[in-house]
């Protein structure tokens, strides 16, 4: 937190007591805002005093250790690293806002970023997909360990296909791969990894090239690449500068649609840029009544706009929108936006242009497909998620997609002040490189064998929390967790403004 806040060219003065960390910023105005993060803010669980202490009663244990079949710690400081990024949001708010005080707290955090994993815990319908433990990483005859990512059906069925693989096995196998996002596990047919054990890993990467999958070996960490986001002006005077944001969001997956959802539990108008017929993941179960669990978990409240982006009118349509809008922001593959004359040069003057993106503006070489596990792979950041005396594996709890949601919220509101500052339109990039970017910073080497593993269930004395659900009647969790109106587990604002 304080890192960016001197990177924006703050004049920070640190304050700290045993169980909080504390920032004060003067404005040029004479205006002085404080921002406070503690261990547990209103979670009243006692013995919440470190990183490992908060995943375990807050559930990221729990879900981390999914693939394992165990609760087990991330090894590096995720929930730490997130409450950070959340208080730098919530700092440049309270600016905006003009309010002189802000807290967070790293329990907040943590619950907010298993927060589709509760609400799918919590939905009227049991979960309708397989949750018991595995998942790649794969290992090829000649000893390579490697991450596969396929994003559609076809491209998950040639790839095997090239390996020999028998059709009812690819096909079994596609549902707990597809879906490990959601689920923090893929329970895959062994007979897939028998294929990769098979094969070298010249002939794994040329199946992967026939087919269009992508494949990526797990690295060693990189060095940190800085800030994790950026900022430049681009043209044209801001036309409006209310106090009330509108966001305009064309998100897919996580990244981007979480920071929309954060920027909405900021009082923004956010409204949805969807495809003909609304957002297929509407659908996507455990259901609450007539939506997706998961889905309300990182769109609830938003408003939708139906856009076929293959259609000029309609992207036509789009600009015409966001002329009343502040922010535009969307998450599409390299080069889309400019395709669609949707990039930041093409849209109204004055708006803040928010792309949060796989690989950033980086210059990291030959990188795979901009997702949340070969992310992890390549930044070397599955070395780190795990002690040493376990294989190295990208966690599949969707480490930097969702930490990319928060950098990106964050990214977003340091443009709108930057434009109110300089009464001009700017473009902001974030990305899953400068989430693990963040995460790496911190961590110089591979966890000590059984860091964080709990010891008959507890950790410190804190008890490891392994069913999600329970936290929903809860008492201690009582003033950050509910339902919403449809009876869904819902997280409140992770900020309280004094």
């Amino acid at each position: 937190m304080r890192a960016h806040l001197r990177a924006l060219g703050a004049e920070v003065h640190n304050g700290s007591t045993e169980n909080a960390a504390e920032a004060i910023i003067t404005l040029r105005n004479g205006d002085r805002h404080e921002v406070t993060v503690d261990w547990a803010g209103p979670v009243t669980v006692p013995g919440l005093h470190d990183e490992a202490t908060v995943q375990a009663a807050c559930g990221v244990m729990h879900v981390h250790g999914r693939r394992s079949g165990s609760p087990r710690g991330i090894g590096v400081d995720y929930c730490g690293t997130a409450a950070g990024v959340l208080a730098m949001t919530g700092l440049l708010a309270a600016i905006l806002r003009g309010e002189p005080r802000v807290r967070t707290s790293v329990a907040e955090a943590a619950l907010l970023t298993i927060s589709q994993y509760l609400a799918a815990a919590g939905a009227d319908e049991a979960e309708a997909v397989d949750l018991r433990p595995g998942g790649p990483p794969f290992v090829s005859a000649d000893g390579v360990r490697f991450e596969v990512e396929a994003l559609v059906p076809e491209v998950w069925a040639a790839f095997w296909t090239e390996l020999g693989t028998d059709t009812a096995v690819i096909r079994s196998g596609w549902r707990p791969y597809q879906f490990r996002y959601a689920t923090a596990t893929a329970p895959i047919p062994e007979a897939l990894h028998s294929a990769t054990r098979a094969a070298t890993f010249a002939q794994i990467t040329d199946a992967a090239t026939v087919s269009g999958a992508s494949v990526c070996t797990l690295h060693s960490p990189i060095q940190p690449i800085g800030m994790p986001w950026s900022i430049r002006p681009t043209e044209g005077h801001a036309m409006r500068d209310g106090s009330d944001l509108v966001v305009f969001e064309a998100g897919r997956r996580i990244q981007a649609p979480l920071a929309a959802h954060l920027l909405g539990l900021l009082g923004a108008k956010v409204i949805r840029v969807e495809p003909p017929g609304g957002d297929p993941l509407r659908g996507m179960p455990p259901m609450c009544r007539d939506i997706s669990a998961r889905w309300l978990a990182l769109n609830r409240g938003k408003g939708a706009v139906e856009i076929d982006l293959k259609d000029p009118a309609d992207r036509r349509r789009l600009r015409d929108e966001l002329a009343n809008a502040d922010v535009f922001l969307h998450n599409w593959a390299p080069g889309n936006a400019e395709k669609w004359q949707l990039a930041a040069s093409d849209l109204p003057d004055g708006i803040v242009y928010a792309y949060t993106s796989g690989w950033g503006g980086g210059d990291l070489p030959d990188v795979p497909l901009g997702t949340d596990f070969m992310v992890q792979a390549r930044t070397g950041l599955a070395e780190l998620v795990r002690p040493s005396d376990e294989e190295p594996a990208p966690s599949l709890m969707t480490l930097v997609d969702v930490l990319g949601g928060l950098i990106g919220a964050e990214a977003v509101l340091a443009g709108v002040l930057t434009r109110r500052i300089t009464g001009h339109g700017v473009a902001v990039e974030s990305s899953l490189l400068g989430a693990a970017s963040a995460l790496l910073a911190a961590a110089s080497e591979r966890p000590a064998p059984g860091f964080r593993v709990p010891v008959g269930g507890r950790v410190d004395g804190v008890d490891v929390v392994t069913d999600l659900a329970a936290l929903l009647g809860d008492p201690r969790f009582a003033a950050v967790l509910g339902r919403d109106d449809r009876g869904c587990p819902a997280l409140g604002s992770p900020w309280r403004f004094l």
